[in-house]
């Protein structure tokens, strides 16, 4: 049983890290995860750092996420909304299960705070065509 689970979060590591562009474009760093008070539910929080130019594949989450801009430029685009282009300070909440992605369209690195509250145990980036 505790190799099946050494497994599969491996592979779900694995998943998380496929899901978005090149490693070298965009970095993701774990920084948090923890149960809530809410039954079956637990806080994510990651670090993101996008190279220029670079975007994240249009995915989507189990859960809600509230991206928090730490420094450079960011566009994001939510299903069925106009893109917005956010700054170091800016935050965005972006609803469970909206499809959405982010692009760097500034000059240098941007990076963002993503705190995620997420049902417990279902894979964290869900790719959408």
């Amino acid at each position: 049983m505790k190799t099946r689970l050494l497994i599969l979060c491996a592979l779900a590591a694995g998943a998380v890290s496929l899901n978005f562009a090149n490693a070298q474009e965009i970095q993701r760093t774990d920084l948090l995860k923890e149960d809530i008070s809410v039954p079956d539910k637990e806080v994510v929080q990651v670090r993101v750092d996008v190279n220029p130019g670079a975007s994240a594949i249009n995915h989507k989450h189990p859960g809600e996420e509230v991206a928090y801009v730490l420094q450079g430029k960011l566009q994001y685009k939510l299903e069925g909304r106009d893109a917005v282009t956010l700054r170091a300070g800016d935050s965005l909440f972006i609803p469970s299960g909206v499809a959405h992605s982010a692009k760097n369209v500034g000059d240098g690195r941007a990076s963002e705070l993503a705190t995620y509250i997420v049902p417990k145990g279902q894979t964290l980036v869900v790719p959408v065509k």
